[in-house]
């Protein structure tokens, strides 16, 4: 009984000690348009800069993003953030060229730098039990160089898992 009360004493304060401490650091997964990992670092408690490393288009782009944080937008729940930022990204892409020659038919695939600017906002939950925070988010982009010299996607919507540390 003794060992029992002691075990339940230290899940206890292991309990508090966990859902007590602050993070400054994130890594996760995003699904979306643009899949891939991120990285987030917290500068205070209301900016962050995201690092994405995402594959969109057959090919990869990382993107660098400047994020600003609002925790007290909903009253119902502290634990609900609404976020909104800025950003660029740099990488390659891939697509199939295809040709007619009479009674020939052939393709090429054919590969562009890709850079442009990026906007973002979203909502995340952050569990206090864990550090764990899931979120969606909408990141718009307009390519300034690609394929198309100028392409503009309003909707990347995505689902994202992070864990906090």
């Amino acid at each position: 009984m003794k060992t029992i009360k002691l075990l339940a004493v230290g899940l206890l304060l292991l309990t508090t000690t966990i859902s007590a401490q602050e993070y400054n650091q994130a890594i996760g997964i995003r699904g979306g348009l643009s899949s891939g990992f991120e990285y987030r670092v917290f500068t205070d408690d209301f900016n962050s800069y995201k690092m994405l490393l995402s594959t969109r288009d057959r090919g990869v782009q990382f993107t660098a993003l400047k994020e600003f944080h609002q925790y007290e937008m909903f009253s119902w729940s502290e634990q609900l953030v609404f976020f909104y930022g800025i950003g660029v990204h740099v990488g390659y892409e891939r697509w199939d060229e295809y040709h007619y020659n009479y009674d020939q038919r052939w393709s090429e695939t054919k590969t562009s730098l890709i850079t442009g600017l990026d906007g973002i906002a979203g909502l995340e939950y952050n569990f206090y039990e864990v550090p764990i925070s899931v979120g969606i988010e909408v990141k718009p982009y307009f390519n300034v160089l690609g394929r198309k010299n100028i392409d503009v996607q309003l909707f990347d919507f995505a689902f994202t898992l992070k864990y906090l540390f």
